[in-house]
């Protein structure tokens, strides 16, 4: 019995021996393309064990930042954002001047955009992150393959954060809360004033205005709109009026 279990022993560990040996006979550059093909297959633990070995055991090596690099792209495409959020970021902090500085910048910043909801009603924190992540990008890398869809990801991340506002000033708006409804719409107006939600933005201000009987606030969201939207200043214009008329039906 014991010899029978001493040969399948042998057996088992043969071919795993014998794949050992044969990884170590593989060149740094090989090891590290070995990971590479692992992780285009989708073997993603083969791919990370690989490049851990590769960069624990070759850390002289050029291909040590690589495969440093490359694991936190295999956590990219598992779309495990936080993982490789953090796999980025600490290799920007071990290697803030590396030639492939841009990529790592763009790669943190886009972790946390994948993992922001698009939806106005949800928490955009990650959002916010995003935007911070990616602060002066052109500037930094101003040759950049990056730059242009780090800039179009953060007029998104901009247009996503105007949106959240509209959202709850209108979440106030069906509470009467006028003073919050101005507020938030106001704060939208001028942190985002490029954003296609500015002109909702801008008649909410103006209702919240005549609610509150400040009717010359009111007055000037209807002429800032004339200009961009002349069917949306003269529906102001109209709600305005009638608000009056309750007011003072209500001995405001």
């Amino acid at each position: 019995m014991l010899r029978i279990l001493i040969i399948i022993a042998l057996f088992v560990s043969g071919p795993a021996e014998a794949k050992k040996k044969s990884r170590e006979r593989l060149t740094v550059q090989e090891q590290y393309e070995l990971g590479l093909k692992y992780m285009k297959r989708g073997l993603y633990v083969k791919a990370i064990e690989q490049f851990n070995r590769v960069r624990n055991y070759h850390r002289d090596d050029p291909h040590s930042l690589k495969a440093e690099l490359a694991i936190g792209d295999v956590y990219f495409k598992k779309a495990e954002w936080d993982q490789a959020r953090a796999a980025y970021e600490d290799f920007s902090q071990m290697h803030p001047r590396h030639p492939d500085l841009d990529y790592v910048v763009y790669r943190i910043g886009l972790s946390m955009y994948k993992k922001a909801p698009k939806a106005a009603g949800r928490d955009q924190t990650w959002t916010r992150y995003a935007m911070s992540s990616w602060a002066g990008f052109a500037s930094r890398f101003p040759d950049s393959e990056y730059k242009d869809e780090v800039e179009e990801k953060v007029v998104e991340c901009r247009d996503r954060m105007a949106a959240k506002e509209l959202w709850i000033a209108r979440f106030y708006k069906r509470r009467a809360a006028w003073v919050a409804v101005e507020r938030r719409a106001a704060g939208l107006v001028s942190r985002y004033p490029d954003s296609e939600h500015v002109g909702p933005g801008i008649v909410l201000i103006g209702e919240a205005s005549a609610w509150q009987g400040k009717l010359d606030v009111a007055e000037k969201a209807v002429k800032r709109l004339e200009a961009d939207d002349p069917d949306a200043a003269e529906k102001l214009k109209k709600s305005i009026e009638q608000i009056k008329v309750k007011t003072e039906r209500a001995g405001r």
